[in-house]
Parts: structure tokens; sequence; C-alpha cells
């Protein structure tokens, strides 16, 4: 399966409109039964941001957890999403390397072709045909 090579995006956010396609052919993709969860863990802006952020980090917000945790059939996956460009954080490789530190994977992806890659990578059996 591949996505198109240009994605028209409605919010101006690149990264936000690769995550929506990735997330919708994850969810097709994968068994049925499967979770693709995105969890928002950063509030933008001025200090009702902050005190928002501040409230959501002691809630169990984790800085720099991944975009997208993907559990199927006992796996786990974490999926941090990325523009063309785009680059990890401090926070984000630092939870990178504690995530792998235990034995989980973890994986950067830039396009549908390559979170289908991290699934193939570590195991994940998916509905299209040839696959694992």
């Amino acid at each position: 399966m591949s996505a198109p090579s240009t994605i028209g995006g409605r919010r101006g956010n690149p990264e936000a409109d690769i995550q929506r396609l990735i997330v919708r052919t994850l969810r097709t993709v994968l068994p049925r039964g499967a979770i693709v969860h995105h969890s928002a863990n950063e509030i933008r802006g001025g200090p009702k941001a902050q005190r928002a952020q501040a409230i959501n980090v002691g809630m169990g917000v984790h800085p720099g957890f991944a975009d997208l945790l993907v559990i199927s059939e006992g796996q786990v996956l974490f999926l941090e999403v990325k523009s063309k460009a785009g680059l990890l954080s401090e926070r984000q490789a630092a939870f990178r390397d504690m995530v792998r530190a235990q034995g989980l994977p973890w994986a950067m992806v830039r396009s549908v072709d390559e979170a289908l890659g991290a699934l193939t990578k570590h195991g994940f059996r998916t509905r299209i045909a040839g696959a694992p």
C-alpha cells in the first residue's frame, strides 16, 4: 500500500496531515481489535497553556511521548511521526532511549510506507497480502 507523494493539508501542519493518513491506514491494515492511539502530550500557547500542561504532567503525561502507540496481538510499537524535514526534540530522543532501553520497539516515520515498514520490521501481522 502506498500513500500519495503529496498530502493536501487541511490545517497547514504537515506532521498532523501525515499522522492522520498513517492512523487511517493502520486502522485499515491491522487486524481487527488492534489499537492505534495518539496521546495529546503537549499544549502550546500562553500562560494558561503552561498551567494546563503542568496539570497534564501531574496526571501522567510524559514529555516526549511518541505520537502513536500501536498495540496489536500482544505487541507494542511506539511511532514518532515527523514531516520530511522534522527533527526529534531532546525530550523525544530521551523518550526513545528510555523505551528502547526497556526492550520495546520505537520508530520515527515520515510516511505511510515508513509506518508500514516499521510494522513489518517489528513482526506485526497486517491484512496486506504478502505481509507477515
